[in-house]
């Protein structure tokens, strides 16, 4: 029985505003080790893609697991990502387990991407390893916790 609105079954996708799309994509492209599914970006200069959610505004998108993070490259160059308005705090992905958080702890230092420490958070259940992206956003990967 159904006491919601609706029964969620995940996300379908999520979309970024970012303010290069070239360095975004690189970044996203590097950190998942494979490149984006559906690609706009290099109509980038096409004044008409802008408008165009066909092509998603000139944007790509990533997508694993039946679920897709897009990029959508809208925002001013000036623009930096600010958790403390309105909209998205920050993104968590889930990985399998803590020593995958380790290993990628030690490729995004073979990358040469500054991330925080693998982070033991004992009330939520997980252990966490952030990392920003380009435009500041707050990413963050998520393992269960195991043990006491």
């Amino acid at each position: 029985m159904i006491n919601g609105i609706f029964a969620p079954q995940g996300f379908s996708h999520i979309r970024l505003t970012v303010t290069d799309i070239h360095r975004s994509k690189a970044f996203y492209q590097r950190l998942f080790g494979m490149p984006p599914g559906s690609d706009f970006s290099n109509q980038i200069d096409d004044p008409t893609v802008h408008d165009d959610p066909w092509r998603t505004f000139g944007g790509c998108s990533f997508t694993f697991h039946g679920q897709t993070l897009g990029l959508r490259p809208v925002a001013s160059g000036a623009d930096r990502f600010d958790p403390d308005r309105v909209g998205l705090d920050h993104l968590s992905f889930r990985v399998r387990s803590v020593e995958d958080l380790h290993a990628a702890a030690r490729r995004l230092d073979d990358a040469g991407v500054t991330h925080g420490e693998v982070t033991d958070l004992p009330p939520f259940g997980l252990v966490i390893l952030s990392v920003q992206d380009p435009d500041d956003i707050n990413l963050e990967l998520a393992a269960p916790r195991v043990g006491p």
